[in-house]
């Protein structure tokens, strides 16, 4: 069953899929999974009543059995593992060890793939599995998840780096959820991971620093939000058809050094602003056409 209630006919050759955690990314997963038709068997939780109760309530959900790490059963041909980045190694080693028994002591067959969904680390983080004859890869959706909020997984960027096998097939369930993937170089996944911070999380610190400029302005930071959204919405719909460019405006594109020395007299009793303020103007005289350069630099310094 999909989380709408709707029964979704499972397609024969897709793997089939155990979710390592019960978190917001595990959630996102297994739902955007179940709902594009593929088979989710295993919903591992950590022994704790807070995780297996979260374990629970998504398995009812994509009809999944809720267990933790000693009492699954493995069987699935993919792990997808949804955990703190700290516990990637140790959870792959934990589960390496099961699979390796479940062939000497039971002659069963391993997972074939495993995956996991850092966007800092690599696949080898995995390795473990791979010793183990698992074919691993890192899979990371270029997307915020936090509770409440249930973001569309169709046109999501998924940035893939591992084994040949293993990201052949994450290619694949990508695709079919209806994501694009592309391929990551494995020297450059620090250089991704900090672009995808830049994105959401320090897109967000960026308009905490909005509200407390609002604040000096004599606005509440409720007020300041709904006053801002309008023309935030409107500078990022300019710069999705326009470009960055083409989207600048105000005192730094027209060379306006007065106005952004008052900006800058006021901001003094305002520093965490002030220093945001700066570090973006400068942003601004290397990447956007901006007047009068050399004054503004001058100010920027001061």
């Amino acid at each position: 069953m999909t989380a709408k209630g709707m029964t979704v006919r499972k397609t024969p050759g897709k793997p089939t899929i155990a979710i390592v955690g019960a978190g917001s990314l595990a959630t996102f997963l297994a739902e955007a999974l179940d709902a594009a038709g593929f088979t989710i068997s295993e919903i591992v939780s950590r022994n704790s009543p807070q995780s297996h109760r979260r374990a629970r309530a998504l398995a009812g959900k994509v009809g999944a059995q809720a267990i933790t790490a000693s009492t699954a059963a493995l069987d699935a041909t993919l792990l997808w593992f949804c955990v703190p980045d700290r516990e990637i190694r140790g959870v792959a080693r934990t589960f390496a060890d099961h699979l390796i028994a479940r062939v000497l002591v039971h002659q069963k067959e391993i997972a074939h793939f495993a995956l996991h969904s850092s966007g800092a680390l690599l696949s080898r983080e995995l390795e473990p599995l791979r010793k183990a004859g698992v074919a691993v890869a890192s899979v990371h959706p270029l997307m915020t998840f936090v509770a409440g909020a249930k973001p569309s997984v169709s046109g999501v960027p998924f940035a893939i780096e591992g084994d040949a096998a293993a990201t052949r097939v994450a290619r694949r369930i990508v695709r079919d959820l209806g994501g694009k993937s592309f391929s990551l170089q494995s020297s450059r996944k620090a250089a991704y991971h900090a672009w995808a911070t830049l994105t959401s999380p320090l897109l967000l610190a960026f308009l905490v620093t909005l509200e407390e400029a609002a604040r000096a302005a004599g606005l509440q930071p409720k007020d300041a939000r709904r006053m801002s959204l309008p023309i935030v919405r409107q500078t990022l719909a300019n710069y999705s058809r326009l470009g960055s460019a083409r989207s600048f405006s105000g005192p730094l594109i027209r060379g306006d050094a007065e106005t952004v020395a008052k900006h800058l007299k006021v901001l003094k009793k305002h520093p965490g602003v002030r220093e945001v303020y700066v570090a973006l103007a400068r942003a601004a005289l290397r990447g956007l056409p901006v007047k009068n350069r050399v004054e503004l630099a001058r100010l920027l310094r001061g």
